[in-house]
């Protein structure tokens, strides 16, 4: 087993990337090529960066792979937003999943935090 299999931050951002691959699904064609594809990128990024940053070999270039994935997961807050602008999603989608990323965002934040130097 590699050792981000065992991080619950890493098992959420999965679950996470899935639900939004349901919902891009779900988007109008006319968007497959631009949001839909940017939406599924940055939700996957999320944990593809802490699968990659879990094997570097100090803790610094982990927490530099850990802001990535921060950034990612707000980048698809971002793109929500603009899905809900548009009347892609409804306004319940749009908070669920911003609830659920907002509750990753903190658990990767504490544990960048909790990582030595």
């Amino acid at each position: 087993m590699f050792r981000f299999e065992e991080l619950d931050i890493w098992k959420l951002a999965i679950n996470y990337a899935d639900k939004i691959y349901d919902l891009a699904k779900k988007l109008p064609i006319d968007e497959k090529y631009n949001l839909t594809d940017q939406l599924k990128r940055a939700a996957l990024s999320i944990s593809n960066n802490i699968a990659e940053g879990s094997g570097v070999s100090t803790s610094k270039n982990f927490k530099s792979f850990l802001g990535i994935s921060i950034a990612s997961a707000l980048e698809t807050v971002n793109l929500l937003h603009f899905a809900k602008k548009r009347d892609y999603i409804s306004e319940l989608q749009r908070i669920k999943l911003y609830n659920e990323i907002e509750i990753l965002i903190k658990m990767i934040r504490s544990f960048k935090n909790s990582l030595k130097e």
